[in-house]
């Protein structure tokens, strides 16, 4: 069960959590992100920007409340460049310390009282780290709302003020990000924001994980799932997206994901 929402104190953030079902485990698809985590049994954590999906294992009624930061937004709330958390989960006490701690007694007094009864949803595609369905397998919890102080509040308020201490994102980032997701040239990106290729490519390591081109094919995918998942055949998905025919969607989406569109998408009639 899975449910999301905007993070009002930063733009482009999303609050999300989960409740895993324990049966299986959950592909978290890359999206270019680095998310603040806390789970019921691990704790806090970092997940880095992901050039593969990431399988995600959970125990039954293990609970996940994440903040999820736009591209290029991470690396000013954590405080080192993206290229070292690339493909990483890291506990968070690992890179603040006596900080980690603080914000850990901080969710501690903030949980109980926000993981009761109330309606929830299955997650989108590729959406971290919500619970797998399958047939046989008892219900999840269900999720409760958003009001009042939760742990989702916490983490965006600790966020918020690491990103007002640091001066904010650095702006290259959101433009970078924006102009690939739209579908722009690498060699285009680069002329709008005013960088070389080289220092493009120096500047998105430190803010996204990856190269540019790495970002351009992960957020095309994105795009063209968000695109798939909502009634558009395969085939025309391929030319709205830019890629050459729909064999080549599902060669690129297989290289990152690890299985083929059709394995991503919602049941027909669901």
């Amino acid at each position: 069960m899975y449910r999301e929402g905007p993070a009002p104190g930063i733009p482009g953030a999303v609050r999300w959590a989960s409740v895993s079902r324990g049966d299986a485990p959950v592909r978290v698809l890359p999206d270019g992100c680095l998310d603040l985590l806390w789970s019921s049994r691990s704790g806090l954590l970092v997940a880095g920007p992901d050039r593969t999906a990431h399988l995600s294992v959970g125990v039954p009624g293990e609970r996940w409340v994440g903040l999820r930061l736009p591209p290029g937004t991470g690396p000013a709330v954590f405080g080192l460049p993206a290229d070292e958390l690339r493909d990483q989960r890291v506990p968070l006490a690992d890179l603040w310390g006596r900080a980690a701690a603080d914000l850990a007694d901080r969710i501690e007094a903030a949980d109980a009282p926000h993981f009761g009864a109330g309606r929830a949803r299955h997650r989108t595609p590729g959406r971290p780290p919500a619970a797998a369905s399958a047939g046989g397998s008892p219900p999840a919890p269900a999720l409760a709302g958003w009001s009042g102080p939760s742990v989702a509040a916490v983490l965006e308020d600790v966020a918020r003020g690491r990103l007002r201490a640091a001066g904010g994102p650095d702006p290259i980032g959101a433009r970078v990000a924006a102009r690939l997701a739209a579908g722009a040239t690498v060699a285009a990106t680069a002329a709008e924001v005013g960088l070389g290729a080289r220092a493009l490519h120096r500047r998105s390591q430190l803010l996204f994980g990856y190269g540019p081109k790495t970002l351009a094919r992960i957020l095309r995918m994105r795009r063209a799932l968000d695109l798939a998942g909502g009634g558009t055949p395969l085939a025309e998905v391929a030319a709205l997206a830019g890629y050459a025919d729909q064999a080549h969607l599902t060669r690129e989406v297989k290289e990152l994901a690890g299985v083929p569109p059709t394995h991503l998408l919602p049941p027909a009639g669901a």
